[in-house]
Order: C-alpha cells, then structure tokens, then sequence
C-alpha cells in the first residue's frame, strides 16, 4: 500500500514563483521539506505542477539572458551620489545618469553560445582532394619496408 502523497494542489503558484527567483529542484525539493526525487515524482505525476515549474525556470532563464545581453553592450542607470557638506543640517542628494561601460567577457560568452560556428575555442577544419605522392616519396616508403 503506497503512502499519501504531500502534494498540495497550492504547490503548484509556489514552486512556479520559486522558479521565477531561480530557485533549483532541490531548493524546492528543501522549501517543501521533502527530498528531491519526490520532487522529481510530482512533476512526473502531475502535469500542471511540471509546466509551473518550466514556466517559472524559462523566465529566470529570459532574464539573466537579457541581462546577460545587457552586460556585454553596456547600459545606463540612474544612481544618487549623496553629498554631506560641512556645516550643512542635511544630505544633498545629487540623482545622474551612470554609464556602464560593455563587458568584454560577457560579450565573448554571448557570441560563443550564439554565434558557435565563428566564436567557438576550437575551430574545426575539414580537408578535402587528393593527396599527390611523388615518386621520390614512393622509394623512400619501399626502401624502408
């Protein structure tokens, strides 16, 4: 006779709203106090508990591509420098607009998963024709055998 099951039909919002803030199968499996492979159960057992869950993960997933993206172009943001003259009774606040420079090793990661073919480590070359052996070459091969 198999045990009852923990699963919680508000399971599901819960782990598609861990998902979002990235939490992992086994931070789930650690928030539902239960082990990983019921975790792994669950979503075998219950469809609409496994799409939360992709659903959740593909939009953490969008995010850190996006700023990911954001990283290797570079971006601006507003940000307060907060000054506190001598003598003065309070803060000044100064809001600007900061400038944030591309990030070369972002920039290299994106190309080398988007761009695989051109941007990949290790380059692959194909060889193709004949390859002439000249008679020189055939002699020396004969005389060493």
């Amino acid at each position: 006779m198999a045990r009852p099951t923990k699963f919680r039909g508000e399971f599901v919002k819960q782990a598609e709203k861990l998902c979002l803030l990235g939490a992992t199968d086994q931070e789930i499996a650690d928030f539902f106090e239960v082990d990983v492979r019921t975790v792994y159960r669950w979503k075998a057992d219950n469809d609409e508990f496994c799409q939360a869950l992709k659903v959740g993960k593909e939009a953490a997933d969008e995010r850190v591509e996006r700023s990911l993206y954001q990283r290797a172009i570079g971006y601006e943001q507003d940000e307060v420098k907060i000054f506190m003259p001598a003598g003065s009774p309070s803060p000044i606040y100064a809001p600007y607009r900061a400038k944030i420079a591309p990030d070369t090793t972002a920039a290299i990661f994106w190309l080398k998963n988007r761009r695989t073919a051109d941007w990949r480590d290790k380059q692959e070359m194909a060889h193709s024709g004949d390859v002439a052996v000249s008679v020189i070459e055939r002699k020396i091969v004969k005389a060493s055998n």
